[in-house]
C-alpha cells in the first residue's frame, strides 16, 4: 500500500460549489468508502431534508457541520488510485473558516480548485487561488463543477466560458498553463469523475481522476534539517506525549532528539504512527502522530515547530517579508498590527518599518519607506512578533517562511520571510 508514491491533496473553491460532494465522491469511485456507508449517509440526508448531500456528507462527519450544511475543520481522508495515494486535506470554503484553509493548503503538494459552471468564479475562489499561489501550490486541477446545471444542461459554451475566466484568473496570478488543467464533471452526478461522460460528448479530454493521476510528486527536501509544525498535541494514557503534525523538510525516526521551538522543550522521539499504523520513519509530506519521552502535553502546543536538538528551529526577534495586500479596508500603515499565520501558528504580528514599495511585475524599487500600503501593492516590510514565534527564511525552509495576514475575519495580505533576526532563548 504504502509504497506507491504519496501526494498532499488540497481541495478548495467557494463555499457552495461542491468542494465536500466531489471529494465524497472522489472517496467513493476509489473504494475508499463503500457504497452502503454512502446508502446510509443518502437515509440520514434525506431525513434532514439534504437529499442530495450524500456524497459531502462522507466528509462533513461533525454533527454541527450536517446541520448547517458547511465544512468546518479540515479533514485528512486517505485514498488510492493505481498509480499514488493521496491524503486529501478538505480545506472549508465558508469565510470565517479560511485559516483552516491557510493550514491546509500550506501542507498541499497540489490542489483541486472546484469552480460551479453555472456561477463561475466568485471572490472566494480569487482568494484561495491566490492564497494557494502564495503558500507554494505549484499545480491544480481545476474541475468546473455542476455541469449538469448549466442552461442548458451540459453545456459546452458555459464550459468554455468559465475556463477562459479561470484561465484569466490564474495567469494573472503568476500561474503558467502547464501548472493547470481544466475538467468539467458533475460530482453529484458522476459525470467525468472516472469515465468520460456520454451527457459531455463533446468532451473528448481527461477525466477528473486522469487530472489528479497527471500530478507530479515533488522533490522530497530528505536532506534538509527536520522541520515538523505541530497541529496538535496529545496525552494518550498508557503512551505519553503525542504530537501530531507534517513533516516539511529532512527525516524522522525513532530515537532522534527533538527541540520544539519556540517552546524550548527537547525529548526523544520512541515511536511514530501514520494512518494508525507504526512507521520505521517519517519523510517530507508525511502526516504523523509520533510518542515524545520527556516532554509533557503542556510544554508543547500547536504552532510550535520540531526540528533536530542540535539545528533547533529559528524563532524570529524581527523579520523582513516580501507581502502582496489583497484585500485590506483602508490602507496598511506603520503600527498596524494583525494576525499572520505561518504554517500552524497564528500570532499577531507588528507592523514597524514599511521599508520599500516594489512593483508587482517586476520586482524593482518603486518607493523607500512609503507611509501606506494599499491593495495590490507589493512591498518589503519589517515585522516583530508580539509573542514567541518559529519562522525561517523562504529561501531556507520555503514550507515555514511563507504566510498569510489575517484581520477582521479576511486575508488582507500574504507574504514570505526573506530575512530574520534570530531571538535568544
Amino acid at each position: 500500500m504504502a509504497d506507491k508514491p504519496h501526494l498532499n491533496l488540497v481541495f478548495i473553491g467557494h463555499v457552495d460549489h461542491g468542494k465536500s460532494t466531489l471529494v465524497g465522491r472522489t472517496l467513493f469511485e476509489t473504494g475508499a468508502i463503500k457504497e452502503h456507508v454512502i446508502e446510509e449517509y443518502k437515509k440520514k440526508a434525506e431525513e434532514k431534508g439534504k437529499g442530495t448531500f450524500e456524497f459531502a456528507w462522507a466528509m462533513d462527519q461533525l454533527e454541527e457541520e450536517r446541520d448547517r450544511g458547511l465544512t468546518i475543520d479540515v479533514m485528512h481522508k486517505r485514498f488510492d488510485t493505481d498509480k499514488y495515494y493521496f491524503t486529501i486535506i478538505d480545506a472549508p470554503g465558508h469565510r470565517d473558516f479560511v485559516k483552516n484553509m491557510i493550514t491546509g493548503t500550506s501542507q498541499a503538494d497540489a490542489a483541486v480548485l472546484v469552480v460551479a459552471a453555472p456561477e463561475g468564479v466568485m471572490a472566494q475562489t480569487r482568494e484561495h487561488t491566490f492564497l494557494a499561489r502564495t503558500l507554494g501550490v505549484e499545480q491544480l486541477v481545476v474541475a468546473i463543477n455542476k455541469m449538469d446545471d448549466t442552461k442548458p444542461e451540459y453545456s459546452e459554451d458555459r464550459y468554455e466560458e468559465v475556463k477562459d475566466e479561470i484561465t484569466e484568473l490564474l495567469s494573472s496570478i503568476g500561474y503558467q498553463g502547464d501548472q493547470f488543467d481544466v475538467v468539467p464533471i458533475s460530482a453529484l452526478k458522476g459525470d467525468n469523475i472516472v469515465e468520460n461522460s456520454e451527457n459531455m460528448s463533446w468532451w473528448d479530454g481527461m477525466t477528473f481522476l486522469d487530472g489528479i493521476n497527471g500530478l507530479d510528486v515533488p522533490e522530497k527536501p530528505i536532506e534538509k534539517s527536520l522541520r515538523l509544525p505541530i497541529q496538535d498535541v496529545y496525552s494518550i494514557t498508557g503512551i505519553g506525549t503525542v504530537p501530531v503534525g507534517r513533516v516539511e523538510t529532512g527525516v524522522m525516526e525513532p530515537g532522534d532528539k527533538i527541540t520544539f521551538m519556540p517552546a524550548d522543550a527537547t525529548g526523544e522521539v520512541k515511536s511514530i504512527e501514520q494512518h494508525h499504523e507504526e512507521i520505521p520513519k517519517a519523510e517530507p509530506g508525511d502526516n504523523v502522530g509520533f510518542n515524545v519521552r520527556g516532554v509533557g502535553k503542556d510544554d508543547i502546543r500547536r504552532g510550535d515547530v520540531a526540528g533536530p536538538a542540535d539545528d533547533p528551529p529559528t524563532v524570529v526577534d524581527t523579520f523582513d517579508a516580501r507581502i502582496i495586500v489583497l484585500d485590506h479596508p483602508s490602507v496598511i500603515t506603520e503600527g498596524y498590527t494583525p494576525v499572520f499565520h505561518a504554517h500552524t501558528s497564528q500570532v499577531a504580528c507588528k507592523f514597524m518599518e514599511l521599508k520599500q514599495k516594489l512593483d508587482r511585475k517586476t520586482g524593482e524599487v518603486v518607493e523607500e519607506n512609503p507611509d501606506y500600503l494599499k491593495n495590490g501593492e507589493v512591498a518589503i516590510v519589517t515585522v516583530k512578533p508580539t509573542r514567541n514565534l518559529s519562522l525561517e527564511k523562504v529561501e531556507d525552509f520555503p514550507e515555514l517562511g511563507k504566510f498569510a495576514i489575517r484581520d477582521m475575519g479576511q486575508t488582507v495580505a500574504a507574504g514570505q520571510c526573506i530575512e530574520v533576526e534570530e531571538k535568544e532563548m
